[in-house]
């Protein structure tokens, strides 16, 4: 089964959606499963994750909602206030749904660096491997240094990095980034999504050189095993189509055996999210 692992649906709102900027006004619409689906079909692609984008269990119901009346959504990565005095409660909630298989919060936007760090945060993260559930890590570079103090903590637990934890492919400075990536991925129950790239690079100025330095390094540390497709559709839109964006990654990855190109472009994530 061939999955995209990572992309978002939305009602476009400019309140809820502020963060969709007047520079992204290609993406301040809706975007909803009609959307997807031909473009999955026309990749040769089974299914897809659906990420949170919004902050709020509105969110998580919303996907839910759509994961159920559409087959070819396989899972959920859902948002519950992980620092809630009631979080047990809410995990027990959406246990009862099949499609959720993970959560993830926007540590990115948190001003704390360290933000990962947190007692109340940690305290509810200690929760998520006894409903089975995932967690999705979204940092930036400087919150990456201390993803793997993080995961460290949780050797139960099954974490991946989105978007490579963003490298700054304009600047081009991996050292840093690459660093803390590998010490991230020296811990076994961390897995990285090969996604967000061209958002992180000049929009109109990309070439798919521009992501070979970083792909080398995931792929060296993480191994194929821990590595999964996933678009970013529609973000992807501010700088490639979903067309693009997939040969991005076709173009990397065909040196790869058959087999390490299944894993990559969906056995990794059928298993990770247990699809």
């Amino acid at each position: 089964m061939r999955i995209d692992s990572h992309q978002h649906f939305w009602k476009y709102h400019p309140v809820k959606d502020a963060w969709i900027t007047d520079d992204m006004k290609v993406i301040q619409r809706d975007f909803l499963p009609a959307d997807l689906l031909p473009l999955l079909q026309q990749n040769n692609l089974d299914g897809c994750v659906a990420v949170q984008a919004d902050q709020s269990e509105m969110e998580t119901n919303f996907l839910l909602q759509l994961a159920q009346e559409n087959d070819w959504i396989k899972g959920v990565v859902g948002w519950v206030d992980l620092r809630a005095a009631n979080l047990e409660e809410r995990l027990q909630h959406f246990a009862q749904y099949k499609k959720i298989k993970g959560f993830r919060h926007i540590v990115q936007a948190e001003p704390a660096d360290d933000f990962l760090l947190s007692t109340d945060f940690c305290n509810g993260i200690a929760v998520l491997s006894k409903y089975n559930f995932t967690y999705d890590i979204l940092v930036f570079p400087r919150q990456l240094k201390h993803v793997a103090a993080f995961v460290q903590r949780f050797p139960e637990q099954q974490f991946v990095i989105d978007h490579l934890a963003k490298p700054d492919f304009k600047k081009a400075d991996f050292a840093e980034w690459e660093k803390a990536m590998r010490a991230a991925a020296a811990y076994p129950n961390v897995c990285c999504k090969v996604s967000g790239m061209v958002t992180e690079a000049d929009w109109k100025n990309w070439t798919n050189d521009s992501f070979t330095y970083c792909l080398d390094v995931v792929v060296d540390a993480f191994g194929i095993n821990r590595l999964m497709f996933g678009s970013d559709w529609p973000v992807c839109l501010v700088a490639a189509s979903y067309q693009e964006t997939c040969n991005i990654i076709h173009r990397y990855f065909m040196q790869f055996s058959i087999a390490e190109q299944e894993k990559l472009w969906g056995k990794n994530a059928v298993d990770f999210y247990h699809l």
